[in-house]
């Protein structure tokens, strides 16, 4: 067995393939550089994306902290950043309302569980069979849900009840609170998406975030405005870690939250490899999946005992990571100490956060979500794939993330049953003597006909090839099918064409099967291939036994 194929290695972390490649001053210096670059960007991430979730802001630290250790610590791709990500704020905004803060510590908990088990029985690699519609439709519906979540403390909106949590009741809701609007508020989440604009399009490398909420935190402290901070919102940010705990389990709890749990293990997988197979396109490394989602599932289960949030791969923070230099899992692991210090050391001094400045840095990764680009190329090359992204895309904003999923994989199914059976087909020929003739006209006798099947032949494309069949046999003495070029055969093809076969040796044809696949004829005996049907390795040689 090669090295790269041994159940071993298919179950190692990469921080000890890393270790054993050799691990000296030059790879650390290069992940220390890294993790410290990251953790700027963590930072401010971690905050809004907590805050935005219904949940206090330490919350988000204690996730990235504990969580993004444990992806580095035991994951399978090099450079994977993980901690709260912006594509569960909906869903955890959802379960806390239902079940409080102990029933997402519980769902989290047994999301870690479900990701666990996926890679330990190896189901990795199915994950990734998300079709790129799928996945830029839901992340663009999730990207205008976090933009409408975002509108009322962007715009310092003040409210008669609590904001509604669906889109469209969300919307008339916040029109209406318009004549509330505080100018105070609107500046500072316009400064702070400003700043950040600016910085991605002129200086990619300087940690925007982080400057633009540490500067309007400063605005707000100089000049004493009075406008919702983390301070006045939460009491500020608790300058340590909790003690760990299991969260309380019992058994109608577990049913309550467990709908919660597969939302956060299905989002959790497609995030988590999406994000590393994007760390392997930008370096030619590769991860392991079925490791990576072990290494999630060990993630979320500390992050739910020290009562933070979801943890999966992000996208933007691992590649933050690549660009920086990171050499492997130790950068990650430092992004996490590094925060750590900052909760230790530098607390106090995120109380002077303005909401409406975090509130910017959201709006600013929500736009980021929406993959305008993508989404232009998909409505002019394929209308089917545009339909599927449309569709996810809906039903997201305005039904459920796991609905849409579910739906936009169906539809993404139907398009490539469709696609395979239309490459699916039957070619006709006959032997010398009856080259004028038409296969297609019935009632004549001929000597030889081959019936070359190309394409898949599976329950999509068997009722077109059946139709294709009836229409060329015209009772010739021999009748050789040529399978040679028939990839895959189901057993819905198997039967159809066993079918056909029999009416062609009712009829009184010799029939020979050229070059069929052992497995297919396998799958033909079962759907009831008569035994004196005939095979031969090749259509050459089907015809020289007709000719001897």
């Amino acid at each position: 067995m090669a090295p790269h194929s041994s159940p071993f290695l298919q179950f190692t972390p990469k921080l000890v393939s890393v270790l054993a490649e050799g691990y000296g001053l030059r790879q650390f210096r290069a992940d220390l550089i890294a993790g410290l670059t990251v953790a700027v960007v963590a930072l401010p991430l971690s905050l809004a994306i907590a805050i935005a979730s219904g949940v206090p802001p330490d919350r988000g630290l204690v996730t990235a902290i504990v969580g993004g250790f444990l992806v580095s610590f035991l994951g399978g791709s090099r450079y994977q950043i993980g901690g709260p990500a912006g594509a569960f704020i909906v869903l955890v905004l959802a379960t806390v309302q239902r079940h409080g803060l102990d029933g997402l510590m519980l769902a989290t908990f047994l999301s870690g569980l479900m990701l666990t088990a996926l890679g330990a029985f190896r189901l990795g690699g199915f994950v990734k069979f998300i079709p790129y519609p799928v996945t830029v439709g839901f992340t663009a519906g999730i990207g205008l849900i976090i933009l409408a979540s975002q509108m009322r403390p962007f715009l310092g909106l003040t409210l008669d009840g609590p904001e509604p949590g669906p889109f469209l009741d969300k919307l008339p809701v916040l029109w209406n609170a318009l004549p509330t609007l505080s100018p105070l508020n609107l500046l500072l989440g316009i400064g702070t998406f400003a700043l950040i604009l600016v910085q991605r399009r002129h200086a990619p490398r300087f940690p925007g975030m982080l400057a633009a909420i540490a500067l309007a935190g400063l605005t707000v402290w100089l000049l004493k405005l009075d406008v919702p901070t983390i301070g006045s919102a939460f009491g500020g940010i608790a300058q340590s870690l909790p003690m760990p705990a299991l969260p309380g389990f019992t058994w109608d709890k577990v049913l309550a939250v467990l709908p919660d749990a597969l939302a956060f293990t299905l989002l959790g997988a497609i995030e988590s490899l999406l994000s590393a197979v994007v760390a392997d396109s930008m370096t030619g490394r590769r991860h392991r999946s079925n490791v990576e989602l072990i290494g999630q599932g060990f993630a979320n289960m500390g992050a739910a005992c020290f009562g933070g949030l979801c943890v999966t791969g992000t996208i933007a923070r691992t590649a933050t990571n690549v660009r920086a230099g990171a050499h492997g899992p130790i950068a990650g692991m430092i992004h996490a100490l590094a925060l750590l210090a900052v909760v230790l050391l530098l607390a106090p001094l995120a109380s002077a956060i303005p909401i409406a400045a975090l509130a910017g840095v959201l709006i600013s990764v929500s736009l980021h979500m929406i993959d305008v680009k993508a989404i232009a190329t998909l409505a002019r090359t394929s209308r089917a794939e545009a339909v599927v992204l449309l569709a996810t895309l809906v039903t997201t904003v305005l039904r459920d993330l796991t609905e849409a999923i579910i739906l936009g994989l169906a539809l993404g199914a139907l398009v490539f049953l469709h696609r395979m059976a239309q490459m699916s087909g039957v070619d006709a020929t006959m032997d010398e003597t009856d080259t004028e003739s038409r296969p297609e006209d019935r009632g004549e006798t001929r000597q030889t006909v081959v019936l070359r099947l190309t394409g898949a032949y599976f329950f999509g494309s068997a009722p077109v090839i059946e139709s294709v069949l009836d229409r060329i046999v015209a009772r010739p003495r021999h009748l050789i099918l040529d399978l040679a070029d028939v990839p895959v055969l189901d057993m819905t093809g198997a039967h159809s064409l066993s079918g056909f076969i029999r009416k062609a040796l009712d009829q009184g044809m010799e029939v020979t099967l050229a070059g069929p696949h052992p497995q297919h004829m396998d799958l033909l005996r079962a759907a009831g291939l008569p035994d004196h049907a005939a095979t031969a390795p090749d259509t050459r040689t089907a015809r020289a036994r007709i000719t001897d």
